[in-house]
């Protein structure tokens, strides 16, 4: 058992390793993030936050977006109407853009009694550097930077 233990945690410590070599290897597409990190919602109401993206090198650079909210459980109840990581985002060399997210969180939140503890939806983006079927020597790569979050109350 003593053996079973010690390769486990020399495979975990290797993952570790890849992991954060990985972070440091990456190269970011452009900074990411959002304007307000937090905003109060009513459930029902309808809201518009921006996420600002700015392209820093010296190319165009096309990214896509996905989203996470949490807690898990209240996913169901956040709607997004309108999203920028609905379509591709083209930034040309030096270029910033302010991106736009329309939404709500669904009323029955509240009489959800799995979700009574909820105060706070949390809805985060990671952005990577889109597919190019064009070019087969140009792979995706994920983008350096975390996820960027903004609170909802």
């Amino acid at each position: 058992m003593n053996r079973r233990n010690r390769t486990t945690s020399l495979l975990l410590a290797a993952v570790v390793c890849g992991m954060v070599g990985l972070s440091f290897a990456s190269v970011p597409l452009w900074d990411f993030r959002p304007l307000e990190t937090a905003v109060r919602v009513h459930p029902g109401e309808q809201r518009q936050v921006f996420f600002r993206a700015v392209n820093r090198t010296s190319e165009t650079v096309t990214g896509t977006a996905t989203y996470n909210v949490t807690p898990t459980k209240t996913g169901i109840y956040f709607d997004k109407l309108q999203c920028f990581c609905f379509n591709e985002q083209q930034l040309g060399p030096g270029e910033s853009r302010d991106m736009s997210v329309v939404f709500f969180v669904d009323p029955d939140l509240l009489t959800d009694p799995n979700t009574s503890d909820v105060s706070t939806i949390t809805l985060s983006y990671t952005m990577f550097r889109a597919p190019q079927s064009d070019s087969p020597a140009e792979k995706p790569n994920a983008a350096a930077n975390p996820p960027q979050k903004s609170a909802v109350n």
